[in-house]
């Protein structure tokens, strides 16, 4: 699964590559002091090795005399692992020369086919002695006198000393490998989240811009991002500048239509009633469609905006006066919970929607109209889950409307009820201003009886 925060991104890049590379170090330390060790250990059998060879030599009788002091117990201890050697080669018969802690046991020996002398004239092997110890044997042959005596001479330690100093060291190094890991990985995070703090400053900036409490990004950013802030406040300054353009030219137009299209009405009331009244519906019509396509350019001209912020309650309460002063014997109830619920719409595009609904419930209403508004469930269908969403529902006590005749009055310019006057553009109009602000439109026949139009508008936080 793609990891879509940038910090998260960061820091898990940064642990990953933290986490190897201290794994690697950590063998190549652990190698490197292995050699070492071994070198060492080498170096101090060697060591013992010639002083045993300088405390052996051959008297009068051909026979190896000497008794070496290694200063090491172990030598005398038995089967402690350490031992030595000291064997004669050749036509040399003399008994060999063996150290307390080996006693009578024969310590196994490796061919020198196996492993044969170096330039040196010694050789190192590893092999098992009769105690089960792992020994490290050095040896080497030496010639002891003038005569041409010669003895083979060997040294032993037991490799449970060198394997439990590399443990204790490989255990010590994963300590301090981990709480230098831990450590820098927590000043390796807090690096990363101080140095993409701007960016979070960024985020909380445009969404203070998305909510209506700003209209620019604001603030000291680095040098890196402060071309990114400029470019975006320049955006959003080009951006406010075609919508204020957008609404002048709208405005003009509406004046200058506003004037023929009242003459033609005036001149209908005069004309002959066929030919007046088919001029008045005519220019009724086109006084409409005029309506229509100029809220339809506002809307596209300030779509991309996000500053659009209409307060609920007000602007609802106001409409829902205006609908008691013009239907007098029809009751109208509005219920907003909460009550600061606010609309990411432009005040006009909110009275236009709701002041059709509440218009079209009006007519059909026997008694009573309802308008409820709520925020909308977080599982609002085919609604970006990264938005919110307010539910305006108006309700009426009317006969209501089956499914055939809702798919019907959804169509342009198509009236039910031919009785009640209109143009039947209502809902269309309706419906193309949600569309505009992605919300959604639906009529649907209570339970009670009557209709329901419920509307599902974008909502500023």
């Amino acid at each position: 699964m793609a990891i879509r925060s940038l910090t998260a991104r960061v820091l898990a890049v940064s642990t990953v590559w933290a986490v190897v590379a201290l794994v690697v170090i950590g063998v190549v330390i652990s190698a490197l002091y292995r050699q070492g060790s071994e070198r060492g250990f080498q170096d101090l059998l060697r060591a013992q090795l010639y002083n045993v060879i300088n405390s052996i030599s051959v008297n009068e009788k051909a026979v190896l005399t000497g008794s070496p002091q290694l200063g090491d117990l172990r030598f005398s201890q038995p089967q402690t692992g350490w031992y030595w050697i000291v064997e004669p080669i050749g036509e040399f018969d003399t008994p060999p020369l063996l150290s307390t802690s080996l006693g009578s046991a024969k310590l196994p020996i490796a061919s020198v086919d196996e492993v044969p002398f170096d330039i040196r004239y010694e050789r190192f092997y590893t092999t098992m002695d009769p105690f089960g110890n792992e020994v490290e044997v050095a040896e080497t042959e030496v010639v002891l006198d003038i005569q041409g005596h010669a003895a083979r001479f060997r040294v032993a330690g037991n490799r449970d000393v060198l394997e439990a100093d590399i443990d204790r060291f490989t255990r010590n190094l994963t300590i301090a490998l981990s709480i230098f890991g831990l450590g820098g990985l927590g000043v390796n995070a807090l690096t990363i989240l101080f140095g993409l703090r701007p960016l979070d400053q960024v985020r909380r900036s445009l969404e203070k811009i998305r909510a209506g409490e700003s209209e620019r990004l604001d603030g000291a950013f680095p040098r890196e991002i402060q071309p990114l802030a400029n470019e975006v406040n320049a955006l959003i300054d080009s951006n406010r500048r075609i919508i204020e353009r957008a609404r002048m030219q709208v405005g003009n137009l509406a004046h200058s239509l506003k004037t023929p299209i009242a003459v033609l009405l005036n001149e209908a009331r005069v004309l002959e009633v066929p030919h007046g009244e088919l001029v008045k519906t005519q220019a009724d019509a086109m006084q409409t469609q005029v309506q229509i396509y100029l809220s339809r350019a506002r809307i596209a001209a300030q779509r991309g905006s996000i500053l659009a912020r209409t307060e609920a309650q007000p602007a609802l309460e106001r409409l829902v006066r205006v609908m008691r002063r013009l239907n007098p014997d029809r009751q109208f109830s509005l219920s907003i919970n909460p009550p600061g619920l606010i609309l990411a719409m432009e005040q006009q595009d909110v009275e236009e929607t709701v002041g059709n609904l509440l218009e079209n419930a009006a007519r059909h209403a026997r008694e009573h109209v309802w308008l409820s508004v709520r925020p909308a469930p977080e599982d609002v269908h085919g609604k970006d889950q990264g938005r919110h969403w307010i539910v305006l529902d108006v309700d009426d006590d009317g006969p209501g409307l089956n499914p055939d005749q809702i798919a019907l009055a959804m169509k342009r310019g198509k009236r039910l009820d031919e009785s009640k006057p209109g143009t039947g553009l209502g809902l269309s109009i309706v419906s193309e201003i949600v569309g505009e602000y992605q919300g959604t439109i639906e009529l649907s026949r209570r339970d009670e009886g009557g209709l329901r139009a419920q509307l599902v508008l974008p909502a500023a936080v």
